[in-house]
């Protein structure tokens, strides 16, 4: 059935009244359009979260894959960005006209001795460039593991230029895990498309990834939610950095906001479908709401090259009876969720 909506759209606020045309939005009138009106949401977006297994080192799980990625429409989540999987996805991931469109980078790539056992693959540096470009031409991305645990050496800057230089020779693009002070340096001087968590981010480098367009996704809901079993644990270095770092990580994601650094809404936690708590951590930690929600929308949608509520755009929304900027709790309660022109929630 075709789909109406038709109500006021973020992020302009503006009135609008449009038609799904397969999966592109029309102002074309269509008979027996099934209408949805109120506050509408060009469709939310996780952009980190890894679907498909229970726990670290977990083979990849087509049946928890297909629930995990329920759970995200459920919350309105019309697309989502995976830069790491336990596995090679099948055919349908992305594709499924019930579940959301899906960008992924394949396995993590790490450094011998680093990231969790049975994940990921681990590569010497000189090899490092050529693989990140094969899976960027496969997929559209690489992810890079910058830096582990305490201790560890990160990725050179100089390996990280190269992998950066090589995967953009394809037309892809990097994200770099990073949760170090070093690591983090030689993601943002070697210009990588997005620094995935940024723990310990010195925060001088913000006006720089502002400048080059490195996008920041923080997971500041998972680190929140770690910190009371952190501060349980036997002191020891460990604790003292995820302390360190995660205490004053929202400081952090307020700096960069402020930077004018675009910062993206991701959980990295299980259960999945809890996208509402990473928007609820941003507006905490400082962002306008207003902003917080387009790190899980229009924001979102812009750096993955989807288009919002408006003519030729692909067909996704969200629909809430009130305006979610003056009530965070209304993303919790869709009216509907339409996902490729089709009301499936």
């Amino acid at each position: 059935m075709t789909v109406r909506v038709r109500g006021y759209a973020l992020p302009h606020g503006e009135y609008v009244d449009l038609y799904a045309d397969g999966d592109r939005w029309t102002t074309d009138p269509v008979r027996g359009a099934e209408l949805a009106s109120g506050w509408l949401l060009p469709g939310l977006v996780d952009a980190h979260t890894h679907p498909g297994a229970e726990k670290p080192g977990d083979p990849l799980d087509e049946q928890l894959l297909r629930s995990h990625l329920n759970q995200h429409v459920d919350a309105g989540v019309t697309a989502v960005r995976s830069p790491g999987l336990a596995g090679e996805p099948p055919d349908w991931f992305g594709t499924d006209p019930d579940l959301p469109r899906a960008w992924h980078a394949g396995p993590w790539l790490a450094q011998h001795g680093q990231f969790f056992d049975g994940w990921g693959r681990r590569a010497d540096h000189a090899a490092l460039p050529a693989i990140a470009a094969a899976q960027a031409a496969r997929t559209g991305w690489a992810k890079i593991i910058a830096d582990w645990s305490v201790g560890d050496d990160p990725v050179p800057v100089e390996v990280l230029t190269a992998v950066v230089d090589a995967v953009h020779a394809v037309g892809g693009r990097v994200a770099v895990h990073t949760q170090h002070a070093l690591g983090g340096v030689a993601a943002v001087t070697a210009g990588v498309d997005s620094v995935e968590h940024g723990m310990c981010l010195d925060p001088g480098l913000l006006t720089r990834m502002a400048e080059q367009g490195t996008a920041l996704t923080p997971t500041l809901s998972a680190f929140q939610s770690m910190l009371p079993t952190v501060h349980s644990r036997p002191d020891s270095p460990v604790k003292e950095w995820l302390l360190g770092g995660a205490s004053v990580h929202g400081d952090l994601v307020a700096a960069a906001s402020e930077a004018g650094v675009r910062v993206l809404a991701g959980t990295d936690s299980v259960p999945h479908g809890r996208v509402l708590d990473e928007v609820r951590a941003l507006a905490g930690a400082g962002m306008r709401p207003h902003d917080a929600i387009g790190a899980a929308s229009w924001e979102a949608r812009a750096y993955l090259g989807l288009g919002g509520l408006e003519l030729g755009a692909p067909a996704d929304a969200v629909v809430y009876r009130e305006d979610p900027r003056l009530d965070l709790d209304q993303l919790a309660h869709p009216v509907a969720v339409i996902l490729r022109g089709r009301r499936v929630r």
